[in-house]
């Protein structure tokens, strides 16, 4: 059995954990090295760490990890993540020996140039996993520093393709400030309302929001609903016309977004 465990850092970030029960752990998005050494005091054991993009609250944990650990580490091709470390791209597989877990990779650019996401399909026993790092949020998506509206849709439609019980694990817990803007974009939406109520109470209780899942972002998620008429309808009223497209709805919201005070 495979335990999914978000290590709070920094701020809002989540280190995420997928350990057997011998503690054997996939690391991903490392951040603080501390936060992760800690939780091998209490029994983990990294076998392998996962990276989705070269920013700092993602990789800069990395380095002393490997000090420690004999752990192979897996980073997409970026100049800027100088480490020793296995370089893939879209189409390689990761295979972690020591759990029986293999993962591919997809390339997803948008929040930055070079960002992948690890995807551990399901079966029989378990709902596949997504670590997508800052490219999909609960309720929200990246900003767009380094990619293209064109990008990102792309990337959001590789995602959107993946199995509906796929379950989402982001880097960071942003649900209840994404919830104000996708409420204000789309107030008509019932199983958005349902989304917010279950995140505040899991704030509330001193949970994570997350990991969510594909179908109900699918539901709720703007930038997921770019072909909804409801989202279209408030971005070409906040616009002053109809957005041509649906690059165009996806852009438009990112700005809106990025500017957007409730």
């Amino acid at each position: 059995m495979l335990k999914l465990h978000p290590i709070p850092a920094f701020d809002d970030n989540y280190i995420w954990t997928l350990a057997d029960e011998a503690g054997r752990a996939i690391i991903v998005d490392p951040g603080d090295a501390a936060l992760v050494l800690a939780a091998c005091e209490r029994g983990l054991e990294p076998v392998a760490i996962l990276v989705t993009h070269h920013h700092g609250d993602h990789v800069g944990g990395v380095a002393a990890l490997q000090e420690r650990f004999d752990t192979p580490v897996f980073v997409p091709f970026d100049e800027r993540i100088a480490l020793p470390a296995r370089r893939v791209m879209e189409g390689d597989a990761v295979f972690v020996g020591e759990l029986g877990l293999g993962f591919d990779v997809i390339e997803v650019p948008g929040h930055t140039s070079s960002h992948i996401a690890f995807f551990l399909r399901g079966d029989a026993t378990r709902d596949g996993l997504l670590f997508c790092g800052d490219t999909l949020f609960s309720l929200g998506c990246g900003r767009m520093f380094e990619g293209t509206p064109e990008q990102f849709v792309a990337s959001l439609d590789k995602l959107a393709a993946l199995p509906g019980n796929t379950r989402i694990c982001c880097a960071h817990e942003y649900t209840l400030g994404n919830a104000a803007f996708a409420a204000h974009v789309d107030p008509h939406n019932a199983a958005l309302a349902q989304r917010i109520t279950e995140a505040k109470q899991q704030r509330t209780a001193g949970l994570p929001t997350l990991p969510s899942t594909l179908a109900s972002e699918l539901a709720c998620n703007p930038f997921l609903r770019c072909d909804a008429p409801d989202v279209i309808a408030s971005v070409a009223q906040h616009a002053g016309r109809a957005p041509q497209d649906r690059i165009e709805t996806f852009a438009h919201l990112r700005r809106w977004k990025n500017g957007f005070v409730a």
